[in-house]
């Protein structure tokens, strides 16, 4: 048999390193609840770990550069009554967290970029709408203020985070536990898996199952799955020789899998990790102390094992950090925070590079933190995709924004025009660009009465020295 020529790949040796001891973070207790998410969200300010707390639910929220051992009274955010099982980074807003518990309700909160003196308590918003456990949360990827979120109840709720209402109800399509969630790049679909072991892709807004795959994989254990930046689908599942496989769908035709792999035979759930920038999907599983990584192409065998990154600890949840996040000036492709039992350790993913200039085939653009839509608009039919940031010069955050909510007034019994409500204009005075300016002003008319608050009492301080001097 002749050899194959090697497949050419600019990530073909990506390879990964953990972070020096004094970049990891120490001594914090990490949730041992027995549920199959990540326990970790970070992105490019903030780093957020579900911990063990008593008496109810809690995470810690650290910024970034808080490396190192973690003060055991260090503030956390508390306000669940009972474990936390999710939590969910705003991606237009980096302040704004979600938190989905065992007690049925979902919390938005503010973080705010100085640490606070005593735990967080009050989110700016409690969604209540589920009748059991909350254990999956998403965040729309291009509409502003949409989120979505699952429950131990089969159904899905997709709410304006701005008004606290839900927008759409998807209570009929999974009959058992739903194990994940994931929307497509402009967020127009859903992609589902279910206890049913079916492979479910839906049109939230038609509320409508549009393409379902009995059993993608055999086995008994719960499957993921992820959309890639084509459309296609990548599921994790099992053999029904409790092997783990990875397979790639098309889902215009679910008959046959495009690939599928088998890779070993261990119980840990994989999850799956999907940078479309660079069509790599990491494969990091419960228990495991390995991340593998496979390049995702047009040509067969369409999903490309690239290598394994391997530790001695094994792993109690990942974080993964958004592409704006990364270092580009060290050709780092992606970053992992990866859970033990009392620390969080950063996994840095690399190119090889010798050229120090910024590399363009790596960092093509990337999703930045402003919306493409309103909620409003997304609900009325339209689609965007991602407005996207250049990375050359690294990513800065921007400074901090509010989340403003504007609860709906409940007795305004008015009939809404048309068959949804959309926002009318006595809802919406002003234009988004406008609030923004208006804040902006408020807060600098407000530094400028603090400056002259300061000028005033250092002046009365000099008038009452004068005043005891003369005596």
């Amino acid at each position: 048999m002749s050899r194959r020529v090697v497949r050419q790949s600019k990530f073909r040796h990506v390879f990964g390193q953990a972070a020096k001891a004094d970049q990891s973070y120490e001594d914090i207790r990490v949730s041992k609840v027995t549920w199959d998410s990540s326990f970790c969200a970070v992105n490019p300010k903030f780093l957020a770990i579900i911990v063990e707390a008593g008496g109810g639910g809690a995470f810690i929220v650290l910024p970034l550069a808080k490396t190192g051992r973690v003060d055991k009274n260090y503030p956390l955010v508390t306000g669940h009554t009972a474990p936390v099982l999710d939590i969910d980074w705003c991606p237009h807003n980096d302040n704004v967290i979600a938190s989905a518990s065992d007690d049925t309700t979902v919390m938005v909160w503010q973080i705010p970029d100085y640490t606070p003196m005593r735990n967080i308590t009050e989110p700016i918003l409690t969604l209540e709408g589920h009748s059991k456990r909350v254990g999956i949360l998403c965040w729309h990827p291009t509409a502003r203020n949409v989120l979505l979120s699952a429950g131990g109840d089969n159904v899905i709720l997709i709410w304006n985070v701005g008004t606290g209402e839900v927008l759409l109800s998807l209570d009929d399509m999974h009959p058992d536990v739903i194990h994940s969630v994931c929307w497509n790049s402009n967020g127009s679909l859903l992609a589902t898996t279910c206890k049913d072991k079916n492979l479910r892709i839906i049109d939230p807004r038609k509320g409508q199952v549009v393409a379902e795959r009995a059993r993608p994989h055999e086995g008994a254990r719960p499957l993921r799955a992820v959309f890639t930046a084509d459309g296609k689908l990548l599921s994790t599942g099992f053999s029904r020789m409790s092997e783990r496989q990875v397979a790639l769908w098309d889902p215009n035709n679910f008959e046959e899998p495009v690939a599928l792999q088998e890779m070993d035979t261990s119980n840990g759930v994989l999850l799956p990790f999907y940078d479309p920038d660079s069509s790599i999907v990491y494969l990091c599983g419960k228990g495991d102390s390995s991340i593998r990584y496979f390049e995702i192409t047009d040509e067969p065998p369409f999903v490309h094992y690239l290598n394994t990154f391997s530790s001695k600890e094994p792993q109690r949840g990942m974080g993964f950090m958004p592409k704006r996040g990364l270092d580009v000036s060290k050709c780092e492709i992606a970053r992992f925070y990866k859970l033990h039992e009392r620390k969080c350790e950063p996994i840095i993913m690399t190119v090889p590079r010798k050229s120090d200039l910024f590399q363009d085939d790596l960092y093509p653009d990337t999703p930045g933190p402003e919306p493409a839509l309103e909620a409003d608009e997304w609900l009325s039919g339209q689609d965007a995709e991602p407005v996207l940031i250049s990375l050359r010069d690294g990513y800065v955050p921007p400074k901090h924004r509010e989340l403003r909510v504007t609860k709906r007034n409940i007795l305004d019994v008015r009939p809404p025009a048309g068959p949804r409500r959309s926002q009318s204009a006595s809802d919406a005075p002003f234009s988004q660009h406008t609030l923004e300016t208006l804040l902006e002003e408020i807060k600098a008319l407000r530094e400028q009465v603090q400056a002259q608050e300061q000028r005033i009492t250092a002046l009365e301080n000099m008038l009452c020295e004068l005043v005891d001097g003369t005596d």
